[in-house]
C-alpha cells in the first residue's frame, strides 16, 4: 500500500501576521512549526502501514525552509518525503495550493491513499483536502475519526459530524481529511532523527510538475482579499459587586436595563 501525506508548515499560533497589500500569510523570519492537525494524519499513515504494510510519502509545498518539517515527519517514520518549493508558488490560495499538490502526487504516485490533517491553522479553511481530491478525481471522506478496515480495494471509516458519527465507504484510491479523535501522533525516535538527518529530499519546481502556470501562485488564485482589518474590543465594561440584598436588586435593575437597552428582553 502506498500512501501520501501532505503537511504544511505554519507560523506559530501566536505569531501569525497577514500583509496587508496582498492578504497573505507573512512567514519571512516567523518562528514555524508542523500544522499541528498534519500531526493526526502522520500518525495515522504509520498506524495503516503498521498493520497493512506499505510506504509512506510525506509532501510540503512551501520555501525551502518547510524542508524543517519533512524532516520532523522522517523523524516520525515516514519512508520519503518532497518538497514542492519555486517562488512561482508564492501567494497560492486553497484552488492553487490543491492543485499544485495534487500535481506533486501525480507526479510521486500513483497513491492508494492520500491523507491531511483536518486544516491549516494559518488559514484554517479544511479546503485543501478536497481540492486535492478534486483535482485527482478521486473520492474523499473528510473529518475521519476512525478507519475501520480496509479490504477489497475499499476503505470503512467512522465519520465525525454534528449529529454524532456516520459510518462511510470509499473505493481506492481516495482521500482522507483526519480530525483529532483518531489517533495521538507519537514522538520522533532518536534513531528516527538520526535517519531523517541524512535522508535526501527531492525539490520540485513548477517545471518538474509540468504545470498550468494560469493555477498556481498569487496569479492563479481566484480567492482575493479586498482588505485587513485587526478587531478592536470596544466594550467598556461596569463591574457591580453584591454584598446584599439592596447591591442585588441595584445589579438586577443595572443588567436588565442594558438588556432592554440593546433590545433583547
Amino acid at each position: 500500500m502506498k500512501i501520501l501525506v501532505s503537511i504544511k508548515q505554519v507560523p506559530e499560533s501566536s505569531n501569525v501576521k497577514m500583509d496587508p497589500i496582498t492578504g497573505t500569510v507573512i512567514r519571512a523570519g516567523v518562528e514555524t512549526v508542523v500544522n499541528p492537525l498534519d500531526l493526526y494524519a502522520i500518525e495515522t499513515a504509520l498506524r495503516l502501514k503498521e498493520k497493512y504494510g506499505g510506504e509512506i510519502t510525506a509532501i510540503s509545498m512551501g520555501p525551502p525552509a518547510a524542508m524543517r518539517v519533512l524532516k520532523e515527519a522522517a523523524a516520525m517514520g515516514c519512508d520519503k518525503c518532497a518538497l514542492l518549493s519555486d517562488r512561482d508558488f508564492g501567494g497560492s490560495d486553497t484552488f492553487a495550493t490543491s492543485y499544485t499538490l495534487a500535481r506533486g502526487a501525480g507526479k510521486l504516485g500513483p497513491f492508494d491513499i492520500i491523507i491531511t490533517g483536518e486544516r491549516a491553522t494559518d488559514g484554517d479553511t479544511a479546503q485543501v483536502g478536497p481540492g486535492i481530491a478534486a483535482w485527482l478525481d478521486i473520492p474523499a471522506i473528510t473529518y475521519v475519526s476512525k478507519i475501520e478496515d480496509i479490504k477489497g480495494g475499499r476503505l470503512f471509516a467512522e465519520r465525525l459530524v454534528e449529529e454524532g458519527y456516520q459510518m462511510l465507504e470509499a473505493p481506492l484510491p481516495c482521500l482522507l481529511t483526519v480530525v483529532k479523535e483518531i489517533a495521538v501522533p507519537r514522538l520522533p525516535t532518536l534513531k528516527g532523527k538520526i535517519r531523517s538527518r541524512d535522508l535526501e529530499i527531492p525539490v520540485y519546481s513548477a517545471g518538474d510538475l509540468e504545470v498550468n502556470r494560469d493555477y498556481i501562485g498569487l496569479k492563479g488564485s481566484p480567492t482575493k482579499v479586498v482588505k485587513i482589518e485587526t478587531p478592536t474590543v470596544t466594550r467598556k465594561g461596569k463591574t457591580l459587586k453584591v454584598r446584599d440584598e439592596e447591591s442585588l436588586k441595584v445589579a438586577v435593575d443595572e443588567l436588565m436595563g442594558l438588556l432592554a437597552e440593546k433590545g433583547i428582553v
